[in-house]
């Protein structure tokens, strides 16, 4: 009998398990889109500096765009008041992170917050390890929507990581919001294999990502490059309401001092920012813009607003693309859109102009598809073929559209 009892326990908490699992996948059943202070502000950011943020990404489009996350990164953290409660920065946030959250709110937008699965974060501020519970309540009584959970002075087994992020995400579910729940242990422990069975909508698969195209041999600090090497070969661990993150959008910095310009980020060309674009929407990856949206060029506007590149990323199969080519020469990504279309991209890895030629046929695909260019916005080619010359790390990027 009581061998039963305990079976019917363990069966019991498995399916409870397996249901707040579940719950926690329909938040974000397709990437999440916004944008982050880190790559350009780190700890130099205050609600000011947010609500003009809030401000600019309704008055540029990025909104209507489909970016809707608002994500404040490491530094706004002020400690715990005399009930352990964690604090903001009274300096940097006077008027406290629920008014921020109306205020964002108010525009459509959704807020979100950091913290670590130890007791001080990356850079050194109060994180919530032992404390989950009680800051997963107050950041949902703060109306925060989105939570990336970094994984600064924690040890560096599995198992440990396993437990803290379930034991977080499991937290979060119990707060009484939906919070989407980003894991952030820059994929030294493989969370592909099992981040969404603890909890997680998204999860890092990389480093952090520095403003530059590719990193030189022997040096650190990941570029575009480095970090498509490795999150372009695990598109079958991603899917609707999970995702691999391959870290942020460094569209439209261009070398500008901050976090992304350590470890030789340099900056990159605008083809080179398009390529990003193009590989982080074939890849399902989240697009989460870390520029100054206050003062974008028109080129960076472009890039960041493409409704046919959004479109593909926000694709409702939600489907990771495929890569069927990798060498010296190019990359190539096939990815399966919704209704029967599919997508194409074609990188030259080259540091030179290449000539390059294709028909649907060659990628395995019937002749009734029509070619269309995603960045000319217009059909291309000769219906089910395409032959031209793409630029040094230029990314062709074509829906095949079935006829």
């Amino acid at each position: 009998m009581k061998q039963f009892i305990i079976l019917t326990g363990l069966v019991l908490m498995s399916a409870i398990m397996q249901s707040q699992v579940k719950l926690r996948k329909e938040l974000s059943p397709l990437p999440p889109m916004g944008w982050m202070t880190w790559n350009l502000y780190g700890e130099r950011i205050d609600e000011t500096l947010i609500r003009k943020v809030a401000d600019a990404m309704e008055s540029t489009g990025m909104l209507a765009a489909g970016y809707r996350y608002l994500i404040i990164d490491d530094g706004w953290q002020g400690g715990r008041d005399k009930k352990n409660n964690i604090i903001a920065d009274p300096v940097k946030f006077p008027s406290g992170i629920k008014a921020l959250a109306d205020y964002v709110h108010a525009k459509g937008l959704k807020l979100g917050l950091y913290s670590d699965a130890a007791p001080l974060t990356c850079a050194g501020y109060t994180a919530s390890l032992n404390f989950e519970e009680q800051d997963a309540k107050t950041f949902a009584s703060w109306g925060i929507d989105y939570l990336k959970y970094d994984y600064c002075n924690a040890p560096e087994d599995s198992n440990t990581a396993k437990q803290r992020y379930t034991t977080m995400a499991n937290a979060l579910t119990r707060s009484g919001r939906d919070i989407i729940f980003g894991i952030c242990e820059w994929g030294g422990r493989k969370p592909w294999f099992w981040a969404s069975n603890a909890g997680g909508s998204l999860w890092r698969t990389t480093g952090d990502i520095r403003d530059k195209w590719k990193a030189k041999p022997g040096t650190d600090g990941e570029g575009i490059m480095d970090i498509v090497a490795v999150n372009g070969s695990l598109d079958a661990y991603a899917g609707r309401g999970r995702w691999n993150d391959p870290d942020m959008l460094v569209i439209g910095l261009y070398g500008a001092k901050g976090p992304s310009a350590d470890l030789g980020g340099i900056g990159c060309n605008d083809t080179e920012y398009q390529s990003q674009m193009s590989l982080w929407s074939m890849m399902a990856a989240p697009l989460i813009a870390t520029n100054d949206i206050t003062a974008m060029n028109e080129t960076t506007r472009r890039i960041l607003l493409n409704p046919e590149v959004i479109a593909i990323n926000q694709d409702a199969a939600a489907i990771q693309a495929k890569r069927i080519r990798s060498d010296a020469q190019w990359e190539i990504f096939l990815k399966p859109l919704d209704g029967g279309d599919y997508a194409l991209a074609v990188l030259n890895v080259a540091d030179t102009e290449q000539a390059y030629k294709f028909s649907t046929e060659d990628i395995g695909l019937s002749t009734g598809f029509v070619i269309r260019d995603c960045w000319e916005h217009r059909i291309t080619g000769k219906k089910h073929a395409w032959s031209g010359k793409i630029a040094a790390h230029e990314t062709k990027l074509f829906r095949l559209i079935k006829k």
